[in-house]
């Protein structure tokens, strides 16, 4: 059983929902599923709360998170596998890197607080200006199901920082992991009320929260349809939303690269059986090394191992749920009756069953095609040739989307050329995937509005303030 946490203890709603793993198919877990009178107490609780954390001290704040993080890193073998039997990702990604990154999350905006987030007072004819970063209020945290806990401590960890409380729904298909975290907050003796989770479907639960008229900040990370439902409850109560939405960013490889580098990084974008936004699914490489790279990459690619996420020697994983897998083949059948070819995989793998799909790869794909410009989610890239550098900076940008480029070229005057060029909130040169806090992480066009990280994360979940002071007037001090 799982149920929400609300004002610093357990609340058991009277439905409730199955939670299945993607590994077997066997249900992990009943979860209770939240009415609109339960998101109401979440909220309640969490207003309630704000009138004593906001007032806490940012030292006095940044020793829960670090509490917090505490807590996490003991936990990190029982939060990596309860994740992976949730969302089916790789049991030696967890506990190698995405349960650490957690724990460095909360540290990481425990310091910033302390140590960065400040203005220099300023002068302006003899009066003083003082930038101060007020707690918001009750933040309304929506979060997927490809990284559960990791993105969600992405929203969490400034929110609670700047003084704000949380209502977290996390995603219906991977709620595991942030009901765990409440129990490492109670152990964190963070004060009840200051971070709540509810559970539930988005059509029901998540859209009476967003639509809540006391929430002061909504951050979400989703698809591009439900980001602009969220962004219509946000208008309609002036609520400040951060949307982090879609991606069908391009991997762009030039002539002059190192072709071994680009091979593995292309074949990387398989990662989380390419459930990741970032990816850069869209392979477009210079005609005069197609060839070459494309005989390194089928290599590479036609060795990954598909099978239990749990093992160690498990490449790609699971899809995430029945609805996703049914998604991601429909999307390359289609593609296929338009006439794409198939090098790699292009269909579910009949030897594991379930929600394995073989990682795919299309080419000959007519320009404009639905496989090209709508986002899978899925193991499934699509290959295309250029011969001039102007034409692979048109083909990257001939999407509605922004969120991520990857760039491979040995010319530095190049990759400075091309990525002042490319429409995207993050490029990646020679590299993928290399994400710091201090730098802010958003998308462009209908990939999202606003940044976070760093100091964007900090003038996002807080009330800025200016305040000016005269010189003259003063009885004492």
């Amino acid at each position: 059983m799982v149920d929400h946490w609300i004002g610093g203890r357990r609340v058991t709603s009277t439905v409730r929902f199955d939670d299945i793993s993607p590994i077997d198919g066997s249900v992990l877990a009943h979860v209770s599923r939240a009415c609109p009178d339960e998101v109401d107490l979440a909220v309640d609780a969490a207003e309630e709360a704000f009138t004593h954390w906001r007032r806490t001290t940012r030292e006095r704040r940044a020793e829960y998170l670090h509490k917090i993080a505490d807590g996490v890193e003991k936990r990190i073998d029982e939060l990596a596998a309860t994740e992976t039997a949730d969302n089916g990702a790789l049991l030696r990604s967890h506990l190698r890197g995405v349960m650490p990154r957690v724990v460095h999350n909360f540290r990481f905006f425990a310091d910033w607080l302390v140590d960065e987030v400040s203005h220099p007072d300023f002068d302006t004819r003899g009066h003083t200006n003082q930038v101060s970063w007020d707690p918001a209020g009750v933040c309304a945290l929506i979060t997927p199901w490809n990284a559960p806990l990791m993105l969600a401590s992405w929203k969490i960890a400034p929110a609670l920082a700047a003084g704000n409380t949380v209502v977290l729904k996390p995603a219906e298909w991977s709620p595991l992991t942030a009901s765990l975290l409440a129990d490492i907050t109670a152990e964190a003796e963070l004060p009840p009320g200051v971070f709540n989770v509810v559970n539930g479907y988005g059509v029901e639960t998540g859209q009476h929260l967003v639509n809540h008229p006391k929430l002061r900040r909504i951050s979400f990370t989703g698809s591009v349809p439900t980001g602009r439902a969220i962004a219509k409850a946000a208008a309609a109560n002036l609520v400040p939303a951060s949307l982090e939405l879609g991606g069908k960013s391009p991997l762009i490889v030039f002539a002059d690269a190192d072709l071994d580098l680009a091979v593995q990084l292309a074949v990387e974008q398989y990662d989380n059986a390419g459930q990741v936004c970032l990816a850069g699914v869209r392979l477009l490489v210079e005609e005069s090394v197609a060839a070459e790279f494309m005989a390194g990459f089928l290599t590479r690619a036609d060795a990954l191992k598909q099978g239990d996420p749990r093992d160690a020697a498990t490449d790609i994983g699971p899809l995430v749920h029945r609805r996703q897998f049914e998604r991601v083949d429909t999307f390359v059948q289609r593609a296929k009756a338009d006439g794409a070819r198939v090098l790699l995989g292009g269909g579910p793998n009949a030897e594991l069953g379930g929600l394995y799909y073989r990682p795919t790869l299309l080419t000959d794909v007519p320009p404009g095609s639905e496989i090209l410009t709508e986002e899978v989610f899925g193991p499934v890239l699509t290959v295309q040739t250029f011969r001039r550098e102007e034409e692979a900076v048109t083909m990257a940008n001939d999407t509605r989307f922004g969120l991520a480029a990857t760039l491979v070229t040995g010319d530095r005057e190049r990759a400075r050329r091309v990525t002042g060029q490319l429409v995207a909130g993050t490029v990646w040169v020679n590299c993928f995937f290399v994400r710091d806090l201090r730098a802010p992480f958003g998308g462009s066009r209908e990939s999202g509005v606003g940044r976070e990280g760093g100091n964007w994360s900090f003038d996002f979940y807080c009330d800025i303030k200016n305040t000016v002071s005269a010189e003259q007037g003063w009885r004492h001090g």
